[in-house]
């Protein structure tokens, strides 16, 4: 097989007469070593089905398909997800390896087979949402890489106690053990854009309850974080009807009511709602 190279790509772009769009986040990778890294950190085997989330023009499709057993590319650009085959065909040779979805991966909600490898280019105004829901909606996913802007990227795999450390960082760690795999030059994307990239892994781990209990340690994480450099006391205090009664709350759930949510990991979270009222 033969990956794409940045003289390929713009071709299949002329011809078919695609402008890479903005608000879609269309920066297209042209460099294919990027590609074989992806698949390498993401550690894709010949037993493993990938799903790809924004292919493209097929840069990385084609890599993932030397690797994984099969491959489900989820494209909304209805050209692109018609393109998609016809490039793999060209430069693979079994193209029935592939399956093309062409939707929206936010409205993803079921698959003909079970994916256990995710892999992924995805812009900035949605990288945070798709991920989550890709976890939450295909508990087979047991590793997979994403490509983000470098801010969504630290943010992902943020610690407690920094400044990274927030909403993103704290629901994928329902899910998944989350760290930065590496940077991205700008150079590798058509057209480049103008933020920089970074690469996060993910290892899915045993979730730390229900989906009741995701839902009220969702709730709470939200209102945690909306005012950063409240104490929690305070920052829940909408949620538990005054700071007294958050402040009950938390000490009955053995949470110092004087920390800021960005001292806490996903079980202190999930100490608080544990208590929390059904109707929550």
């Amino acid at each position: 097989m033969t990956l794409l190279g940045a003289a390929e790509i713009r071709e299949l772009a002329a011809s078919l007469d695609l402008k890479p769009s903005k608000s879609l986040g269309q920066n297209f990778v042209i460099d294919s070593n990027i590609c074989t890294k992806i698949v390498r950190i993401a550690g894709v085997t010949s037993d493993d089905i990938a799903l790809e989330i924004g292919p493209g023009l097929g840069s990385l499709t084609l890599a993932l398909l030397q690797s994984a057993a099969s491959v489900i590319a989820v494209e909304i650009d209805h050209r692109l997800a018609t393109q998609l085959p016809v490039t793999v065909e060209k430069h693979f040779e079994n193209p029935e390896n592939l399956t093309v979805i062409n939707q929206d991966a936010l409205a993803l909600e079921d698959l003909s087979a079970q994916p256990t490898v995710l892999v992924a280019n995805l812009p900035y105004n949605v990288s945070v949402p798709v991920l989550l829901h890709l976890l939450e909606k295909f508990p087979s996913i047991r590793t997979g890489v994403v490509m983000v802007q470098a801010e969504v990227a630290d943010r992902l795999a943020g610690h407690p106690g920094t400044k990274e450390y927030g909403v993103p960082s704290v629901k994928a760690a329902w899910w998944a053990d989350v760290k930065g795999a590496g940077s991205v030059s700008r150079s590798v994307f058509w057209p480049a854009p103008n933020v920089d990239s970074k690469l996060v892994s993910f290892t899915r781990r045993a979730t730390p309850g229900d989906e009741a209990l995701r839902k009220k340690t969702f709730t709470i994480i939200d209102a945690a974080f909306a005012q950063r450099r409240k104490m929690l006391r305070s920052a829940l205090s909408s949620l538990y009807g005054s700071s007294s009664a958050a402040e009950a709350h938390l000490q009955r759930a053995g949470i110092d009511p004087t920390l800021r949510g960005e001292a806490l990991e996903i079980s202190g979270f999930c100490a608080i709602a544990s208590l929390a009222p059904d109707n929550f």
